[in-house]
């Protein structure tokens, strides 16, 4: 292969890095899901879009991604709130395009009413959408990627899924279950692959599954800060690049040790 060659074909895929891969995002036609699908397919990845309206805009809107970026687009209007239906979206992406590499869990509903009040059919839709549709996806998804040893799994949480909100019970809870059940490779969910993670074996087969395992950037802080008293630094978190742990200077026999929360920080 000449290195023209080489350039051209770097530089494509530079300019579609997710070329000749098939992405899945639920809820997607319109609003966020709809700028998701619109951002993957600028990438180069072909398109299944899920969600429901009226069959001429939809076809219309898979016309306008199909033209804008010239990729394949597909549709399916498989209910998220039954596992049925999600088997069906998912074997029909299979079936069409024989893999699928990306997957982004945006589809979501709401619904507001004072705990005391709120409808139980309306609390069970909430979690079957919001929570229960992203782990049909996800264990109908991974077969295939595993098998191409390649995936990207996208979960679309809230600022909900970390604090609560009055009145909006049900969306709470499914928000704070999408943050919880993140596939953690270091918990053996997806392993020999795993996500991206720390630890370089576990990311080495490149599939990655929602959402980050690195320490924030205040953990990071918080591990880089020594201790006032003997200056040494805590080897609690090894991300932290200072020198490591050692003995309190005012006592041989105890250890100094800090933790990433707000408070003075003490020997002891």
């Amino acid at each position: 292969m000449n290195i023209a060659t080489m350039t051209e074909r770097s530089a494509i895929a530079m300019q579609a890095p997710l070329r000749d891969k098939v992405a899945l995002v639920t809820d997607s036609t319109s609003g966020i899901g709809l700028g998701i699908a619109r951002a993957l397919a600028a990438a180069g990845a072909a398109i299944v879009l899920n969600g429901f309206g009226k069959p001429d805009e939809i076809e219309a809107t898979q016309q306008a991604l199909g033209t804008d970026f010239g990729v394949p687009v597909a549709y399916s209007g498989a209910d998220m709130s039954k596992p049925d239906s999600i088997a069906e979206m998912i074997a029909m992406t299979l079936d069409r395009f024989g893999r699928l590499d990306v997957l982004v869990n945006n589809a979501g509903i709401q619904h507001v009413a004072p705990l005391q009040a709120f409808p139980v059919a309306k609390w069970d839709a909430i979690l079957a959408i919001n929570l229960s549709s992203a782990f049909h996806t996800i264990r109908l998804a991974l077969p295939s990627m595993l098998a191409n040893k390649w995936g990207r799994i996208i979960n679309i949480a809230s600022a909900h899924g970390l604090v609560g909100s009055p009145y909006k019970a049900a969306y709470v809870a499914a928000k704070h279950g999408m943050l919880a059940r993140r596939l953690d490779a270091r918990g053996g969910d997806v392993t020999p692959w795993g996500q991206r993670a720390p630890h370089p074996r576990l990311g080495e087969e490149g599939l990655t599954c929602c959402g980050r395992s690195d320490p924030s950037a205040g953990q990071r802080r918080a591990a880089r800060r020594s201790c006032r008293r003997c200056s040494s630094t805590s080897a609690r978190y090894p991300w932290s690049r200072r020198r490591p742990h050692r003995p309190c200077a005012r006592s041989a026999r105890r250890s100094c040790w800090h933790i990433p929360r707000p408070g003075p920080r003490r020997c002891r």
